[in-house]
């Protein structure tokens, strides 16, 4: 396999301001809980390996329940997940396939009500987040796991 470009290298600065955007989400309106399995569920759509590894070993530092991590890709037929929880995960979803259609009013009105204005605004910028995060990971073919000591993603015990 021909190595690719190593894009922290070739673009530090670029790279420190998206970085410094993506910790700002730390103080959004949306719970860490949320924001986990939202960036769990983004990347498992995009197929990238590298954040779904990482996520999961954030969400797993966190406290998230084990079988809750494994019902992220089943979230529709699980018992698992609270309304709130489901309405922000129809909007990632929403957000990252982006139908023909735009958004439906129904997937819409569902996170209205569960999530205010300000947090639905907060929730699109956590998924813009970490779509690109999946797009960069994607297309430099970034290997999963990679990082984990640079992270802490080691204290997780998913080796």
């Amino acid at each position: 396999m021909t190595q690719r470009v190593n894009y922290l290298q070739q673009s530090p600065e670029l790279f420190k301001k998206f970085l410094a955007f993506s910790t700002a989400l730390e103080q959004c309106a949306i719970e860490k809980p949320i924001r986990d399995l939202v960036e769990i569920r983004a990347s498992q759509i995009n197929g990238c390996g590298f954040c779904l590894d990482m996520h999961i070993k954030q969400a797993k530092i966190h406290g998230e329940r084990e079988l809750r991590l494994h019902h992220v890709a089943i979230w529709r037929e699980s018992t698992l997940f609270i309304p709130r929880e489901r309405a922000a995960l129809a909007w990632t979803e929403a957000l990252t396939t982006l139908p023909g259609q735009g958004v439906p009013d129904e997937v819409y009105e569902r996170v209205r009500t569960q999530l205010s204005e300000k947090e639905i605004s907060d929730l699109s910028f956590v998924v813009m987040s970490i779509n690109a995060w999946n797009r960069v990971n994607v297309g430099f073919k970034t290997v999963p796991g990679s990082s984990d000591a640079a992270y802490g993603l080691d204290k997780a015990g998913l080796n």
